[in-house]
């Protein structure tokens, strides 16, 4: 992890009529490191990632990414910095209509201008770097498992080679091994391809398998922003409930143990 973001929020507002859910929120990813977005449900998780990646129009607020603002950039600008990131979205998000393959293909075809043997080697190959089987590729959404849905839409994530990847509840869904193999993967991928990876999640054993820095969302804002070590000091109610709580005990990784 470096010390320098990837990407810098400042004063985000977002708000649906006269409910507001973010009011000047800031927020920082270093490059490098894997985030993890935590907060009660109806916060605004999952709509600060749709409002990072261009999904949500903000009401106000400024939001750069690898040093372009992406709210005000020109839409060639905007693009360029699009396709240096992945997303991958609840339950994989998939096209139902097509094969795991096709789907992993479907950015290249829009971005990449290769030939169709190219594109469907390099998809198989983002589809066995998830830890898919071959035949999987053959296979559409339907046939899959949710877990094996999950890693299709990594695979797809993956397919243009992103510095950034976006993860909305990766784990959610999952039983709790199917849940530490994902952890384990994402954090395996992270290291290998030097991603920066925003992670929205719930997931107490996630924070702890794969996440460098948390940031809390709490009263429209970044409460607060640190490693776990930090977050057990935090004094709001919600954050120590959350990381004191006994599903917090349990999650917490156990020291000694061979």
């Amino acid at each position: 992890m470096h010390d320098d973001p990837i990407i810098t929020v400042r004063n985000l507002t977002n708000r649906f009529g006269k409910t507001v859910v973010h009011d000047g929120l800031d927020l920082d990813v270093m490059r490098g490191e894997v985030l993890g977005v935590i907060g009660a449900s109806g916060c605004g998780k999952s709509l600060l990632l749709r409002t990072i990646v261009g999904l949500q129009k903000p009401a106000a607020g400024q939001i750069t990414v690898m040093g372009t603002d992406v709210l005000t950039t020109k839409p060639g600008g905007a693009r360029a910095v699009e396709d240096m990131w992945g997303v991958m979205f609840q339950d994989g998000a998939l096209f139902s209509s097509l094969t795991v393959r096709e789907n992993v293909e479907a950015p290249m075809r829009e971005k990449l201008a290769i030939d169709a043997d190219t594109r469907t080697a390099l998809a198989d190959l983002r589809i066995s770097m998830v830890g898919l089987p071959p035949r999987a590729g053959d296979l559409y959404p339907s046939e899959l498992s949710g877990g094996m849905r999950k890693r299709a839409g990594l695979a797809r994530a993956l397919a243009l080679d992103p510095e950034i990847l976006f993860l909305d509840e990766p784990t959610a869904g999952l039983d709790p091994i199917g849940a530490s193999e994902f952890d384990v993967l994402i954090r395996s991928m992270q290291k290998t391809l030097g991603l920066t990876v925003f992670l929205v999640t719930h997931d107490l054993d996630t924070l702890h398998a794969t996440c460098d820095r948390i940031a809390v969302l709490a009263d429209k804002k970044v409460l607060v922003t640190g490693t776990m070590a930090d977050m057990m000091s935090v004094e709001h109610p919600w954050v120590h409930a959350y990381f004191h709580g006994p599903r917090a005990h349990a999650a917490q990784p156990t020291e000694g143990v061979n």
